[in-house]
């Protein structure tokens, strides 16, 4: 009983470690797409600079499709959950948030779509670190939101497009020459 009560509790300090930390869990993503999606063919441009929007902690393309991947750390007794197609936490709409979010993601496709030539189609999800979703993942807003490990698999299972892999690697060029890390645009070479 002693060790079941200690992985118990371990368990809860590490869900809430995060959030403790003060971080969004941008890093802690950032390992977990390293070692499931990019060992499958996938690629991931870090913390790039969305003109208007502000810094996108993940863009991931791979042969399903395009993403833009937000994480947030809420408390860790924080409800977070899906009403009437809405996204609500501790019982209050995130308009600000799921507005940005959208606006981001658009702006992504229409700057990738404008380098690449072809119809480029980013999708927003949100992984979640901390707070207790109502289940996971679920559909809010237009946006998918879920855990971190729930969220990798979701991607893996629910593609959006057909891409090979020289698209792939296009789109992911296009990424790195569009959405600047410090927000400098790249010159063509």
């Amino acid at each position: 009983m002693a060790a079941l009560d200690t992985y118990f509790h371990w368990h809860g300090w590490n869900l809430s470690r995060t959030w403790r930390l003060g971080l969004r869990g941008d890093q802690r993503m950032n390992k977990l797409l390293r070692w499931t999606l990019e060992r499958r063919g996938f690629r991931t441009l870090h913390a790039r600079t969305v003109p208007g929007h502000g810094v996108a902690d993940q863009i991931l393309v791979g042969p399903g499709g395009v993403w833009l991947v937000h994480n947030e750390a809420w408390h860790p007794e924080a409800e977070i959950a899906p009403h009437g197609g809405r996204l609500f936490i501790d019982g209050r709409t995130k308009t600000a948030l799921v507005k940005g979010l959208r606006e981001a993601a658009g702006t992504t496709a229409r700057l990738l779509s404008e380098r690449t030539g072809r119809e480029v189609e980013v999708t927003p999800v949100l992984a979640v670190h901390g707070g207790r979703l109502a289940r996971s993942p679920f559909l809010a807003d237009g946006i998918v939101f879920a855990t971190p490990l729930r969220l990798v698999r979701w991607i893996g299972a629910h593609p959006t497009a057909e891409l090979t892999a020289e698209q792939v690697e296009e789109i992911a060029r296009a990424g790195v020459h569009m959405l600047p890390i410090s927000g400098r645009t790249m010159e063509a070479a």
